[in-house]
């Protein structure tokens, strides 16, 4: 009776596990991605990325989100609601430290670096904009509050002198938003915050005589030198029509962030993805947008904070 029962327990386990096993294995891996608003890298690039992830790594599903960038996607990776998101170094540094605009420290590590992003300074041959001083008593669009790009915005104006509450008028317009609002005049001068060439920029271009405002190098030396997480980066001549100049402009890191919690094989895998169909392959992401050229595993391990251990060992291994 006893050897019956003991039988009949393992027919039904074995029932069980014939159905549960099926569906244990497809289950997926969810993961999310933070980007940017519409008009700058992020956004396109961040699409691509998720693209490659779900297309190339079993097991794993992925989508983008678009957000408020930098800021907010430090936040919601920090905070467990994001998995992954695309931050500029300076933020992304201040995330873990618990500096302003953050109230606390949040959990991050970098799984790579991916590319600097010059601040443009953008305006119009008509609003006789010509260098940062004249931006005086103008209308300025700093982008989305809370984004990398207003906070760098600030750092740059308060270095030139200004009282942001006197001197200017700011306005925390999308980039989109900021677009629109210097076609029809409503602003004089945009900042972004992206790859060059950016499409914002390129559709401001395509009806509007634009003017890119340089910085010097002494005052570029000296954000440089209070903001050791900064950069200068150079806008060559010819990147956007009609703007036949070098443009010297302040410039950061961007950096894909996650949790610490992420588990390292995931992060591992992740990596893997991304930087096996940078130039080749059905979903290379060079197709999406021409700055994931600077995608190698020379410039990814150049973060301004630690690395995931999971995309670490998978950068120490591609570059023996």
């Amino acid at each position: 009776m006893k050897r019956s029962l003991y039988v009949v327990l393992v027919v039904c386990l074995a029932v069980f596990l014939g159905f549960a096993g099926p569906a244990v294995a497809a289950e997926k891996v969810f993961l999310t991605i933070g980007t940017g608003s519409p008009g700058g890298a992020y956004y396109p690039l961040g699409g691509g990325m998720s693209v490659v992830i779900q297309k190339t790594v079993d097991g794993v599903r992925c989508a983008a989100e678009s957000t408020g960038a930098s800021v907010e996607n430090s936040r919601l990776v920090g905070s467990g609601d994001t998995d992954m998101g695309m931050v500029m170094g300076s933020v992304a540094f201040k995330a873990v430290e618990g500096l302003e605009p953050f109230e606390k420290k949040f959990p991050l590590v970098a799984l790579f670096q991916m590319y600097p992003a010059p601040e443009h300074i953008v305006t119009t041959k008509q609003s006789g904009i010509k260098t940062i001083a004249d931006l005086k008593g103008k209308k300025v669009s700093i982008d989305v509050p809370g984004s990398g790009c207003s906070t760098m915005a600030k750092a740059i104006l308060e270095a030139a002198g200004f009282d942001l509450e006197k001197d200017l008028t700011l306005a925390n317009l999308s980039q989109s938003e900021s677009v629109q609002a210097m076609k029809d005049g409503i602003v004089d001068a945009c900042f972004f915050n992206f790859a060059y060439p950016g499409s914002a920029v390129m559709d401001l271009a395509a009806t509007r005589d634009i003017v890119m405002v340089p910085v010097s190098e002494q005052f570029a030396d000296t954000i440089v030198k209070k903001n050791p997480y900064y950069l200068k980066v150079t806008i060559p001549k010819g990147s956007y029509d009609d703007v036949d100049y070098d443009v010297l402009c302040i410039g950061d890191s961007n950096v894909m962030v996650a949790n610490k919690n992420m588990p390292d094989d995931i992060a591992y895998k992740v990596a893997k993805a991304i930087y096996s169909n940078v130039n080749e392959g059905k979903y290379a992401l060079i197709n999406i947008h021409p700055i994931a050229a600077q995608l190698t595993p020379a410039n990814a391990v150049n973060s301004p904070i630690a690395l995931h251990p999971g995309a670490a060992k998978y950068f120490k291994e591609v570059m023996k």
